[in-house]
Formats: structure tokens, C-alpha cells, sequence
């Protein structure tokens, strides 16, 4: 297990760490269509990992790991050197077409913004303010072990639909499109089209769906909201998690901040 680089909203690190005898022990290919921080990857570091998201700032940042860890490493050795407010803003403002500036950017601000939160405007400009952390290196050592696991993977820019479609019998598609877990349920489906639409949503069930038809070994962590559970009706396991609870498939054992995982195995 290795502990993930990025701090990213609705990271699964709880998962794997209060969970993790609810993913399977044996499986051929991994697949991560919605990748963010990584937490199951690094935790399962499977021998053959198909990784996507469609997010092309971040995927960058994975690609430039792999491939060139030590030079981000003397990257962000510099940044930490110049870490303050303005450097900050500086930094937030400046664009980039080279992939390596662009990925040392991107773990920089991560590093040091608001909570981890990945934000961009209309414009699809990065506009989180600073935040409390001053640390921006890594530990010496660690970047090299992140970059070995990647190492047995292929990572792209891509939409879900195709990543699964890719997925054959014997493989495991670990799912977890984006959402809130906390949210008033009249407002659910208008307040989550924000992170990811309800078209999406269904797109998503089909093509796990599908999927399953093949042989494909499921497990797809999503809201814990009634149109959610209808959406999947008949599909697989379904069990509620809380981070401050048991495991329970019991309604009255749940609290209000539950989530819905589904396996099909």
C-alpha cells in the first residue's frame, strides 16, 4: 500500500483503510475510469492497471510521474523554496503548454491550496485560494515508489463509458463517479448534475451493465440516495457505508452520511 500524492475530494482513502476486505483478492486487469487521488489503486497496486479520468490536468500530472518523477522532484524542491502568498498567486495565474511545468503546477497547488479542492471557473481557469499547508516536497523516496507503481499501467485521458467498454472477463472495474454525500433529497439530482449529471449517471449504469454481462468483477461506490438505488435495482450487492459507522445493509443501522457500494461478486 502505498499512500496517495494528491488530496482530492472524495478520495476513498476511508475505504481502503475500514474496507478493504470487500475488494477481491483475484482479478486480471484493474481499471480506474474516474482516478482522482488514486486511494484503491494504490492501496490494491495491482500488477496491470488501465487508469483514465477525464480530467487532462491531472492525467498529466500521473503521466509525468512515471515517466519523470526526479524532475518534478527538483521541481517542486524549488517551489518549496519560494512557497509564500504571492508565489502562490503567481503560480495559480501562469499557463503552461509543457507537460512537465504543467504537472509540477498542478502538484504544487494541490499541495498548498484550500483543502485539496480541485476548482476551476467557467473559463476552466484553477481558482482556489491558498491554504494552511507550507509543506510542498514529498519525502525523499516516496515520489521514485509512486512512480514504480505506475509503472504497470497505462493512463489516460478518457471518458468511463470507453474505459469499461475495454474491460473483459476476469477484470476488475473499480467505479467512483463524482458526487455529495451530503445533500437534502429533494435536491439531489439538481444539485449533483453540477459534479456529474444524471444522464451521466445512467450512461454509467448501463455500461457497468454491461459490463457485468461480460464477466467484468464490479465494485462502484456512488450516493446513497433512493434514485440512485432504483437506478441500480436488481444489480448486484448493494451495501450502505458510513465512515463513522458499521458496515450495514439494515436502513435503521444507517446514519446520515452513508454512502452506496455495489459488487457484483
Amino acid at each position: 500500500m502505498i499512500e496517495p500524492f494528491l488530496k482530492w475530494p472524495g478520495g476513498k482513502r476511508w475505504l481502503v483503510s475500514r474496507y478493504s476486505e470487500l475488494f477481491p483478492q483475484k482479478y486480471k486487469r484493474y481499471f480506474e475510469p474516474f482516478l482522482g487521488g488514486g486511494a484503491v489503486f494504490f492501496s490494491l497496486l495491482p500488477k496491470q492497471g488501465c487508469l483514465s479520468d477525464s480530467n487532462a490536468e491531472l492525467i498529466n500530472a500521473y503521466h509525468c510521474l512515471k515517466t519523470r518523477y526526479t524532475e518534478i522532484e527538483r521541481g517542486l524542491a524549488r517551489y518549496h523554496e519560494r512557497h509564500c502568498s504571492d508565489f502562490y498567486y503567481k503560480v495559480r495565474e501562469e499557463q503552461s503548454h509543457d507537460p512537465l511545468k504543467r504537472a509540477i503546477r498542478f502538484l504544487y497547488l494541490n499541495r498548498t491550496c484550500f483543502n485539496g479542492i480541485y476548482r476551476v471557473n467557467l473559463n476552466g481557469v484553477f481558482n482556489v485560494p491558498i491554504g494552511t499547508k507550507t509543506a510542498v516536497r514529498f519525502e525523499e523516496g516516496y515520489l521514485k515508489t509512486v512512480a514504480a507503481a505506475l509503472k504497470r499501467t497505462t493512463i489516460r485521458v478518457r471518458d468511463f463509458e470507453d474505459s469499461i467498454n475495454d474491460a473483459k472477463r476476469g477484470d476488475f472495474v473499480y467505479v467512483d463517479p463524482p458526487y455529495t454525500v451530503m445533500h437534502n433529497n429533494n435536491g439531489f439530482v439538481k444539485y449533483n448534475a453540477k459534479l456529474f449529471s444524471w444522464p451521466d449517471q445512467s450512461r454509467l449504469a448501463r455500461a457497468l451493465k454491461s459490463a457485468d454481462a461480460r464477466g467484468v468483477l464490479i465494485m462502484l461506490s456512488n450516493a446513497d440516495h433512493p434514485s440512485v438505488r432504483a437506478l441500480y435495482d436488481g444489480f448486484g450487492t448493494p451495501k450502505m457505508l458510513s465512515r463513522h459507522s458499521v458496515l450495514s445493509a439494515d436502513s435503521s443501522f444507517r446514519r446520515s452520511a452513508t454512502e452506496l457500494l455495489i459488487t457484483n461478486y
